[in-house]
């Protein structure tokens, strides 16, 4: 009997250059994590976090690759275009974080005391952790929305720098719990609040791209967007005057780093974080904003 629906499997998904790409993401990442879990070895939240970072990287990675190569993504009801996009830029973000805490906290030149063999695993597993930063890497610049280009919302560059933002906005966050002192004053509590409120907006921008619901709204999502992205420019330029104002001025915190103040504990470090990836977001929703001029929303690719 001959098939009316076309192939069955799609070989393009494993010999097209993003196809490549992703299979060096499953070799590379499975190799990681291998090596750290077999004799590399990790400990404490820094450990775990790179090894959930490999494995679930992992396990994605395998599910986009059975999609694609079954067909089985278009019975799901998802934005499979965005689904990809946002999670290869949030891929790259967590393995180059992943790849640069495990040898920074694990790796070391000498043998002693951990042993040579061991020192050997970890230098190897650093070097596919780069080795797997570069592939998701070539799959968002191989999968960036081109110039005159229709694509999915999450593969422009408006669309990538809101994951962009999301996860800056969780360093903000971990710097705050980390003994920031943020409630000491309520100028330091707007600032929370504009943080809080821009990353939520911003994931749920994100979860209606990739659920491919924009289009459901009863209100223009790219235009509602837009003046969203304005919005949390300005909130930002608010939180990036107040912040370092109440943190590092003499009359509300401490311009210097204190000098008793521990390492890995000390509130003036996480408020330092926190001033300087408010800046950092600062400018990725001002480059948000002057991108977003430039495109027009595709719902369901």
């Amino acid at each position: 009997m001959e098939g009316t629906g076309g192939p069955y499997l799609n070989t393009a998904a494993v010999t097209s250059p993003v196809g490549i790409a992703r299979l060096l993401q499953m070799t590379f990442g499975c190799t990681t994590f291998s090596l750290v879990a077999h004799q590399g070895g990790f400990s404490a939240a820094y450990g775990t976090f790179c090894m959930f970072v490999w494995t679930f990287c992992f396990a994605i990675t395998v599910f986009v690759i059975t999609c694609e190569f079954t067909h089985l993504h278009s019975c799901l009801s998802i934005s499979w275009g965005n689904f990809t996009a946002a999670f290869a830029m949030l891929a790259t973000l967590m393995s180059v974080t992943a790849a640069v805490i495990y040898p920074l906290y694990f790796v070391q030149l000498g043998c002693y005391p951990i042993g040579c063999e061991v020192r050997d695993f970890r230098i190897a597993a650093s070097v596919f952790a780069g080795l797997l930063f570069v592939a998701y890497a070539a799959e968002v610049f191989l999968t960036r929305a081109k110039p005159g280009q229709v694509t999915s919302y999450m593969a422009t560059v408006s669309g990538l720098l809101k994951i962009v933002q999301a996860f800056v906005a969780c360093i903000i966050f971990g710097a705050l719990v980390n003994d920031s002192q943020h409630g000491k004053y309520v100028a330091m509590q707007w600032c929370v609040a504009v943080y809080s409120f821009c990353f939520v907006v911003t994931v749920v921008v994100v979860a209606f791209s990739v659920t491919g619901k924009t289009a459901l709204l009863w209100f223009p999502f790219e235009r509602s967007v837009v003046v969203y992205t304005f919005g949390a420019v300005l909130l930002y330029v608010s939180a990036a005057v107040i912040w370092p104002v109440f943190c590092f001025d003499s009359k509300y915190g401490s311009p210097q780093r204190p000098g008793l103040c521990a390492k890995g504990r000390c509130p003036w470090d996480s408020q330092l974080v926190v001033a300087i990836f408010t800046y950092v977001n600062l400018l990725l929703y001002v480059a948000d904003l002057a991108y977003s001029q430039r495109i027009r929303f595709v719902s369901h690719l």
